[in-house]
């Protein structure tokens, strides 16, 4: 009886007991912090995954806080200050526009290397094009740019080309520009085949003149017959392409399973 205190009860003496009790933290716990868990999901190669996901935790905020702000208008009204639903109303009316505007303050480019280009191109209609439900507005710039980097790698040889059509169609339009670039092309030819004809290579002297020349002249015929807004109109068409479809493009598996016969082929265990 000398543990128990005086006026105190032992069922009451073992309640106080277990809340001054400090528990450990368990290593086998199965809480991860929300970082933690994007940077694996991302250097495990599962973003499609973390892109759904950053779709969901976006949707279930967004239609979480006009309830919020309707109960803490209850709780705590102002007459003077702008209404919270007005407010939920005036940011998601600015929020697309915000998203749009953070594709134009980084590099798409920044984790493209060389070896995307040396990969097969991917289909234009299943991998590339998809379908209507392979399409949906970036949740926050954060994804935006999670896509754009991703699908900028995945699909470099799918834009190259059609960067190589849009200059095409813009020659089309400008026949003055595309007789002045096929000139520049003929005027090198003619250099290569006299070169080689009259073994300019013994004469470096004269093959370098020669050279500087050549240059001078291109670029001259470049500017005269304005190529350079060709080539303008088709970096701008093609830079503009590129980042709505690699924003608004989901994010899939790298390797699609194979599918034949109407059912896809899954490895046995």
């Amino acid at each position: 009886m000398s543990k128990i205190k005086f006026g105190v009860f032992p069922a009451e003496q073992q309640r106080a007991n277990r809340k001054d009790m400090v528990f450990a933290p368990n290593p086998l716990s199965l809480s991860v912090p929300e970082p933690a868990f994007e940077s694996w999901l991302r250097d495990s190669g599962y973003l499609e995954i973390l892109d759904q996901r950053t779709t969901d935790l976006h949707r279930i905020s967004t239609t979480a806080k006009p309830s919020n702000s309707a109960a803490h208008s209850t709780t705590t009204p102002t007459p003077t200050s702008i209404p919270p639903k007005r407010v939920f109303f005036v940011s998601r009316l600015f929020s697309p526009i915000w998203t749009l505007l953070s594709l134009l303050t980084f590099n798409p480019f920044s984790k493209l290397a060389t070896d995307d280009f040396a990969a097969n191109t991917p289909p234009w209609t299943l991998a590339f094009f998809g379908s209507s439900e392979s399409y949906s507005f970036p949740s926050s710039p954060s994804q935006a740019r999670l896509r754009v980097h991703e699908n900028v790698k995945r699909f470099a040889r799918n834009y190259a080309s059609l960067f190589v059509l849009f200059f095409a169609c813009s020659l089309y339009q400008l026949p003055i520009a595309l007789s002045g670039l096929i000139s520049c092309l003929a005027l090198w030819d003619v250099f290569k085949f006299s070169s080689d004809r009259w073994g300019l290579d013994r004469y470096p002297i004269i093959r370098q003149t020669l050279i500087r020349i050549a240059q001078c002249v291109t670029a001259v015929i470049l500017l005269i017959s304005n190529v350079q807004l060709a080539v303008f109109w088709a970096l701008g068409v093609s830079y503009a392409v590129m980042i709505l479809h690699a924003s608004f493009r989901k994010l899939t598996p790298a390797k699609q399973p194979a599918v034949r016969g109407g059912y896809r082929r899954t490895a046995r265990r």
